[in-house]
């Protein structure tokens, strides 16, 4: 028995550090991100960016002798899903590129907060008054972060809110997309997803010719790509080695990686209001995983 728990306990320890890894990994491809588009127009980057990870994840599928595009992938829980996912990436790149990095990150902590609200409601999924207050306190937390009415408020702000929405939706229709579909798969649609969402972006909206990337910005892509990858990769890896209910919590580290990068890098400060709304959002956050978990809603 105590064998038995000694491996449990090592299986989540690995885990964690994966998570943590991954993590790391999503804050610097934001960074990079968020550095090539200072020098490209942003839908170049989001099509760069996409394509260059739709081809990696569809060389790993090749790899693993896996179909491409699957009957389900037409099903209506993966429309959803892209939508969602086209949503989602198209407003937190735009928040990458024309507000702090630091800000960016926190808003998006709030993505699972937001799920757990729309699985009660459009799900019907049981939430228990305690989870519904750590949701409204979460939130909270990220009106601080973006203070509407307040002297340094910015309409820019509300990108990183409807990106975190469109994540959130994301992941909402990820749990009713068809359990036949690997998370390759899922990788690959969600990588062509970006491509679309720049493309509409850039013919609709933004309306920059592409041109060379300068070598800089070039290389940032692709490191972006490179994090990306990695990091989705280590996160797969992390949920499948230990305990959910033990690696989830550590995704919250990208907050601390967001945040430091925003600082160092970038040269943004941090005031009393982001650093309490962090607070509140990463508390609700493990007040919805510990209630989860205990399932009492």
């Amino acid at each position: 028995m105590s064998a038995h728990i000694a491996t449990d306990r090592a299986a989540n320890r690995l885990g964690s550090l994966f998570m943590i890894a991954a993590m790391a990994g999503f804050a610097v491809e934001d960074a990079f991100l968020k550095a090539a588009a200072r020098d490209l127009p942003i839908a170049q980057v989001m099509v760069l960016f996409g394509g260059g990870g739709a081809m990696v994840f569809a060389l790993w599928l090749r790899a693993k002798g896996q179909a491409l595009a699957p009957k389900a992938v037409l099903s209506r829980p993966m429309q959803v899903r892209v939508f969602f996912e086209i949503i989602g990436r198209l407003f937190f790149t735009l928040s990458l590129a024309l507000t702090p990095l630091s800000s960016t990150t926190v808003i998006l902590q709030a993505t699972p907060l937001v799920v757990v609200a729309f699985a009660a409601l459009v799900l019907g999924e049981r939430v228990g008054w305690r989870r519904w207050l750590a949701i409204v306190i979460g939130l909270a937390g990220v009106v601080l972060v973006v203070r509407p009415g307040g002297d340094s408020f910015s309409v820019m702000s509300l990108l990183a809110v409807i990106g975190m929405l469109g994540f959130a939706g994301r992941d909402l229709a990820s749990r009713a997309a068809p359990a036949s579909l690997s998370t390759a798969v899922l990788g690959l649609y969600g990588f062509l997803a970006i491509v679309l969402a720049g493309a509409l972006y850039g013919g609709l909206w933004e309306r920059q010719s592409f041109h060379t990337p300068p070598p800089m910005a070039l290389l940032a892509v692709l490191a972006a790509v490179a994090c990306g990858v990695f990091a989705y990769s280590a996160l797969m890896k992390a949920m499948r080695t230990g305990e959910v209910s033990a690696v989830t919590p550590f995704r919250y580290s990208r907050l601390l990686f967001g945040v430091g990068l925003g600082v160092v890098v970038f040269g943004e400060a941090l005031d009393q209001m982001m650093i309490l709304g962090s607070v509140l959002i990463v508390m609700s956050g493990f007040v919805i995983l510990w209630r989860g978990r205990s399932a009492q809603g």
